[in-house]
C-alpha cells in the first residue's frame, strides 16, 4: 500500500473511532436520565464494536493503528519507518479532532467546546498506565498467537478496560487530544491532556520492551 493510502486509512479510522466515542457518549448521556452507569455502558459497547469493525477493514491497508502509542510500539520494533510513523501520528490526531467535530454537528452540539471534565491524579494516571500497557500487550501477544483475532481482541479489551480502569481507558494520545475538544460525557479537560499522554507513552514503551522479551523465541541452535 502507498503511504497516501495508509495515511487515509489511519485518518478515516481515527475519525470514525472518535465520532463513535463522542457520538455514543452524547446519545448515552441523553438517554440515561442521569444514570451514569447506564451512560457509561452506552458509551462502552459502541466503542468496542466499532474497533472490531475498523481494525478488520483497515488492518490490511495501514495496520489499523489509530493510536500514536501503537504506532510508537511498532516504530520501536522497527516494523514501521520513523518518517512514516510521524505521518501516521499526524493523520491520527487530525482525524480524531475532525471526528469529534462531526459528532458535535450530528448532535447539534457547539462545534468546538473544550471539555471541563477533570481527569487528574494518581488514580487516573495509574488507570491510563494499566489501560495502555494492556492494550499494547494485547496487540503484540495476539499478533504472535493468532493474528486474525486482533480486531476482536482489541475491541473486547477496550470494552473491558472502560470498566476496570479508573480513567475509563483512553489508552491513546490521539483520542486524548480529540476528547479535549468536547465538553460531553467522554471529554477531558485540556489541562489534563498532557499528563495522560505522558503516562500513555511511558506505558507503551514499557509494554513494547516487556512483551518483546516475553514473546521472544529462543534460538537454541
Amino acid at each position: 500500500m502507498t503511504l497516501e493510502r495508509r495515511l487515509m486509512a489511519e485518518w478515516l479510522g481515527t475519525f470514525s473511532l472518535l465520532a463513535t466515542v463522542i457520538g455514543s457518549g452524547i446519545m448515552a448521556e441523553r438517554l440515561a436520565d442521569g444514570n451514569v452507569a447506564i451512560a457509561l455502558l452506552g458509551n462502552t459497547i459502541p466503542t468496542g464494536a466499532i474497533l472490531v469493525v475498523l481494525i478488520t477493514i483497515f488492518g490490511p491497508i495501514s495496520g489499523a493503528h489509530f493510536n500514536p502509542a501503537v504506532t510508537l510500539c511498532f516504530a520501536l520494533r522497527r516494523e514501521i519507518e520513523k518518517r512514516d510513523a510521524l505521518f501516521y501520528v499526524g493523520a491520527q490526531v487530525f482525524g480524531g479532532i475532525i471526528g469529534v467535530l462531526a459528532a458535535h454537528v450530528m448532535f447539534d452540539h457547539p462545534l468546538v467546546d473544550p471539555s471541563t471534565t477533570t481527569r487528574s491524579g494518581i488514580g487516573q494516571w495509574a488507570g491510563e498506565f494499566v489501560a495502555t500497557f494492556g492494550l499494547v500487550g494485547t496487540i503484540l501477544a495476539c499478533l504472535k498467537a493468532r493474528p486474525t483475532a486482533v480486531p476482536m481482541a482489541v475491541g473486547l479489551y477496550i470494552t473491558a478496560a472502560y470498566w476496570f480502569t479508573s480513567s475509563t481507558s483512553f489508552a491513546n494520545p490521539a483520542v486524548t487530544i480529540a476528547r479535549g475538544f468536547s465538553d460531553t460525557f467522554a471529554g477531558i479537560a485540556p489541562v489534563d491532556v498532557a499528563a495522560f499522554i505522558m503516562v500513555q507513552v511511558i506505558a507503551a514503551v514499557m509494554a513494547t520492551g516487556f512483551f518483546g522479551w516475553l514473546l521472544r523465541e529462543e534460538n537454541h541452535g
